[in-house]
């Protein structure tokens, strides 16, 4: 037989996710062990994201530098197809690369707070991209030409991001990432100092054993619909459906990996405070406002909120959460009667006071909260009725 028609040898996709895993073990220090999963489950989807109908961002975010969140990248750099570091890339120039589907890059976004943080301004063209190129079908539509001769392009946005930055991201980038909370190494925490002379081309070899293995399993992977573990719906299950699949398709422990690294990350994102100010306002207003009453007053609601030391209505930006901004935050959720909240006249303590009622709050708190604990204290003193 001709050995150039001899079948090639199968690679276990199993073992190679596990070498991928301990690639980044080497160099990473992951805060969790979904985080190993998750990631390099991630590295494995960019060589098959023909295959599926959107591809989640991975999110390195951390409170303060020093994390890690640059080393990730320049690890999973070494693992993905065509990686492309867009620090300093302009939007012309991300929307061109990711219009080129030939060589379209993994996009790799250090320093991403400059992008998205309280200081950066008119970065919409990048928030568009992000979010329309979380689908195969994500298009941006640009004017290409000079003066009067000027069209209207639609430039394909569909592409592998990961991104890493101090604080968080917009709510709409958040809601369509894998989000790893990073931190710094403890100092019994010890990973081996990357050397891209050496280490990369290490990590190349990985990436072309991933490349011979997405060909392999393409078959399989393409129009796959994984089962979600119970509880994951809507955008989360969309996020972790092409990490199930290439899960489902490496065999081995992976498939309970993936789904149990799944269930964890998701459930740490609907656990932090910082994925919505406003449902920790709904929340804090069910947990530490209103056991036991129907109406407060205005007045009163800021005293408590303000007082609570776990949460961070006692400094908005350097000053404390005013009726203005208390107001602007609620109209955003209606009532039953899908009305929006707002303050309403009421009478407390034989007074006419601005304040607000439970009933206007119920249904709010039945669709953003998590459920409430088994019981529920206020850690602040009531203002007296006749102040």
């Amino acid at each position: 037989m001709n050995t150039d028609q001899q079948p090639k040898t199968l690679i276990d996709g199993a073992a190679l996710l596990d070498a991928v895993e301990a690639f980044h073990r080497r160099f990473n220090a992951f805060p969790t062990e979904a985080a190993y999963v998750a990631v390099a489950l991630w590295d494995a989807h960019t060589h098959l994201l023909d295959c599926f109908d959107s591809t989640p961002r991975l999110a390195f975010l951390s409170p303060e530098p020093g994390s890690g969140k640059t080393r990730a990248l320049e690890v999973i750099s070494t693992l993905v197809p065509h990686p492309m570091h867009a620090v300093n890339a302009s939007p012309a120039a991300l929307f061109r690369a990711v219009a080129d589907e030939a060589g379209r890059p993994t996009i790799l976004f250090d320093e991403i707070d400059t992008v998205f943080g309280p200081k950066a301004k008119d970065n919409e063209d990048l928030r568009g991209l992000l979010n329309a190129g979380h689908r195969k079908s994500g298009v941006s539509y640009r004017c290409v030409g000079d003066g009067g001769t000027q069209t209207v392009v639609a430039f394909p946005s569909y592409c592998a991001v990961a991104m890493g930055g101090l604080g968080s991201l917009p709510d709409t980038i958040l809601a369509r990432s894998v989000i790893i909370r990073m931190r710094r190494r403890a100092r019994n925490e010890r990973v081996e100092p990357f050397r891209a002379r050496i280490h990369e081309p290490q990590g190349h070899a990985l990436r072309d054993q991933l490349i011979t293995w997405a060909e392999q399993v393409r078959p399989r992977v393409d129009g796959a619909f994984p089962d979600m573990p119970e509880g994951i719906t809507d955008r989360p299950a969309d996020v972790w459906e092409p990490l199930l699949a290439v899960a489902d398709a490496a065999g081995g422990t992976w498939p309970e990996r993936a789904r149990q690294a799944c269930v964890d990350l998701v459930t740490a994102v609907n656990e932090d405070d910082r994925a919505s100010l406003g449902v920790k306002l709904l929340t804090d207003l069910r947990d530490h406002v209103f056991p036991g009453e129907v109406t407060v007053s205005t007045v009163e609601i800021l005293h408590l909120l303000n007082g609570l030391e776990e949460s961070p209505w006692g400094d908005l930006d350097g000053r404390p959460l005013n009726a203005r901004t208390l107001s602007k935050t609620l109209k955003e959720y209606v009532t039953a009667k899908s009305k929006p909240i707002s303050p309403r006249p009421l009478r407390i303590g034989g007074q006419i006071v601005k304040g607000y009622h439970r009933d206007d709050l119920t249904d709010a708190w039945n669709r953003y909260c998590p459920p409430p604990p088994e019981s529920s204290v206020t850690s602040v003193t009531p203002l007296p009725l006749d102040v």
